[in-house]
């Protein structure tokens, strides 16, 4: 008997010695981690500036011309709305899991599963590949416009977009410090010139251009097609979420840099808008350098050129705004395995990934090369809408969980300490009350707030929420996900398309289909949420996420069915590649193995033992980890949130020169035993 407790004793012993052996080399895969050296300053320039840049310089007019014409000033508005309620719920989520790269990929990674951010991460390449691509092309255009277009007249395809495209790759494979640093000088050159079209500007207008039925030329479906294009234009608060692990204080600087450059954004758009469409009528402005254009009408070179000068600056920025965040993407995916992992490599002199940033960009190249910049622009905002829209179903699905259910809890202990320590200094702050997420709520419905409470059944600030209240909230949100798109499907190609009685017939579909979502929407309210407080919280959840869904696929929807069909396509790829390679060689999958591996062997040195004997006899009951808490979307993929908690707590940027572990090792288990416990 005294050689069996022996035995097991040492089994776990050398188990429990060797696991983290193992977890490092399976979670060591990026080698030199990221230089954290951004500020806030940095942030807000790095999001301002790829805003307001091609969506100033190129959409603003496309948009004008083709869609909505003066409406653009709308377009602007709408798309600007959808971005704050998408930004609200990315700088949650920024606060949330502020030690992190590649932004709505990681956030979902944590929160849905590995296929749901592989399919995330995928479309967010996109986005960015195409917005790189659309902004060496818009250069390649304002070029060729200050050259009375002989550049065009000469050469096809755009060798001079593809020359700029892979010299903005190597700006940005130079490091973070030297790229954003040169981002901040072009910024204020940019804004500089911003100012200086509006003054300007203001000494040429024409009320005429807006009268007789021009301000809506297209009508309010032409409004929406352009706010479904005009939110390429307000991507910048996605580049200030990616860069979170390169922030010295992310959960300060995430939440104000992101609103900050959405105020910013929208505050040059709509006034360039406007000056634009009161200068040129809408059908004369000019497709490729409208803002240039719009003064040598006027016969303002002066004008012309100098605005020529910020068109360079703010494109470079934008050009950059978008090349940025595309290595680090495929780094964080590459280093998860669902990538090929040479791509996650980090040159430890320059502090990036150089891999990731040479085939980003050069993929960007050869479509600036080969695809028209228009073409570009129209399948720019498919995959950041779906993208930010399963943002706003992550943030919604992690206020309604429990404490321990492994969604909000993978910080080391300094880290979880300091957040403990926050915790308390809100809640002194707060007085006693215990949630305080619906103050805004509170604030607009003064003493009616708690009179509706009580009305619609809703829980006690005392409540907590329980795996039945986290599976019904899921339920409840995937249901609503649906909802709205069949609903918009409804509106957009049968309410929309149709006249008369045909109308009047789909109208009940489309009011049952309302009356099924605000219920869910109650039911959602009726759940308790986390009381856990966060230095900044997204307000009056659920309605903001929610709202946030209903925008997005409404403009999903509205986009042309051309970039849909490219759109599948590219999804199609991504998928092939998944079940190719990513499913069988990702970090869950890997780890999986390995725990296999040592199940197995630890069965062996079992054997002998007399079993009548139960090790287990004198020992407390300890609860299933997996009864009474709630699993989420992922379920299936069991241990995967402690191997993402040990991803993070072995790459800490203080060793970041340590580590020498290249990739995952597929040695046996009596192989690491032998070399873990060896002589030496």
């Amino acid at each position: 008997m005294k050689e069996h407790f022996l035995l097991f004793d040492y089994c776990n012993m050398l188990l429990c010695s060797i696991k983290p052996s193992l977890m490092f080399c399976l979670n060591d895969l990026h080698g030199t981690r990221l230089a954290r050296v951004l500020t806030t300053v940095d942030l807000v320039s790095l999001g301002v500036g790829s805003c307001v840049g091609t969506g100033m310089y190129v959409v603003a007019g496309l948009v004008a011309k083709e869609m909505a014409g003066p409406g653009v000033i709308l377009s602007f508005i709408i798309a600007a709305v959808a971005s704050i309620l998408s930004g609200v719920c990315y700088a949650e989520f920024g606060v949330r899991v502020p030690k992190t790269t590649g932004s709505a990929y990681t956030y979902s990674y944590v929160t849905v599963g590995e296929f749901v951010a592989f399919f995330i991460g995928w479309n967010l390449i996109l986005e960015y590949l195409i917005g790189t691509a659309a902004g060496a092309s818009a250069l390649s255009s304002m070029f060729d416009s200050l050259a009375n277009h002989t550049i065009s007249q000469e050469s096809y395809p755009d060798l001079l977009a593809l020359l700029i495209a892979m010299l903005v790759t190597v700006i940005v494979g130079l490091g973070v410090k030297n790229s954003v640093s040169f981002n901040n000088v072009l910024n204020v050159v940019n804004l500089v010139v911003w100012v200086f079209m509006v003054l300007a500007g203001l000494f040429f207008l024409s009320g005429a251009n807006w009268e007789d039925g021009r301000f809506l030329p297209y009508g309010w479906s032409g409004v929406m097609q352009g706010a479904a294009t005009c939110f390429y234009a307000f991507i910048g608060f996605d580049i200030i979420a990616t860069t979170g692990e390169e922030a010295k204080s992310p959960d300060t600087s995430i939440p104000y840099a992101i609103t900050v450059s959405l105020v910013t954004c929208l505050t040059a758009y709509v006034s360039v808008s406007v000056i634009l469409t009161l200068l040129v009528p809408f059908n004369l402005i000019d497709g490729d350098a409208p803002l240039m254009e719009m003064f040598a009408d006027h016969g303002f070179l002066a004008g012309k050129y100098i605005v020529a000068v910020g068109a360079v600056a703010g494109l470079t920025v934008s050009l950059l705004g978008s090349l940025f965040p595309m290595p680090r993407v495929i780094y964080a995916m590459a280093g998860d395995g669902l990538l090929f992992r040479f791509l996650s490599f980090v040159s430890p002199h320059t502090e990036t990934p150089v891999v990731a940033c040479a085939v980003s960009g050069s993929l960007a190249a050869l479509l600036a090369l080969l695809v028209s910049l228009r073409d570009l622009i129209e399948m720019m905002s498919i995959g950041t809408l779906l993208a930010y829209t399963l943002v706003s179903v992550c943030v919604l699905l992690l206020r309604y969980q429990p404490d321990k259910d492994g969604f909000t809890s993978f910080l080391t202990e300094e880290e979880e300490e300091e957040r403990k320590r926050k915790e308390e200094m809100m809640a002194a702050n707060n007085g006693t009350e215990v949630d305080d997420s619906n103050s805004l709520l509170k604030r607009i419905l003064g003493s009616h707030y708690y009179t509706i409470r009580m009305r619609l059944g809703l829980p006690n600030l005392g409540d907590r929420p329980t795996p039945a209240t986290g599976r019904t909230v899921t339920s409840c949100v995937l249901l609503f996900f649906i909802l709205t798109f069949f609903l918009w499907t409804l509106v957009i190609y049968g309410f929309d398309q149709v006249s008369g009685g045909a109308r009047w017939a789909i109208l009940p579909f489309i009011m049952t289909v309302i009356v099924l979502m605000v219920t869910l929407v109650i039911i959602i309210l009726r759940q308790p949420e986390n009381p856990k407080k966060l230095p900044y919280m997204a307000p009056c959840v659920p309605f903001v996420p929610t709202a946030a869904m209903l925008v997005n696929i409404y403009l999903m929807l509205k986009l042309s069915s051309i970039t849909w069909v490219r759109f599948v396509v590219w999804c199609a790829l991504g998928v092939l590649i998944y079940f190719s390679y990513g499913m069988w060689n990702s970090s869950l999958e890997l780890s999986a193995r390995e725990e296999a591996a040592h199940a197995s062997s630890y069965q062996r040195y079992d054997t002998e033992v007399d079993d009548s004997f139960n090790v287990d006899e004198d020992l407390p009951p300890q609860e299933d980890e997996e009864d009474g808490q709630y699993q989420g979307w992922a379920a299936e993929e069991r241990g995967y949130q402690k191997h993402y908690q040990q991803h993070y707590d072995e790459q800490r940027p203080s060793n970041s020169h340590n580590y020498r572990s290249k990739g995952r090792t597929n040695k046996g288990f009596e192989e690491l035993v032998n070399e873990e416990y060896s002589p030496e």
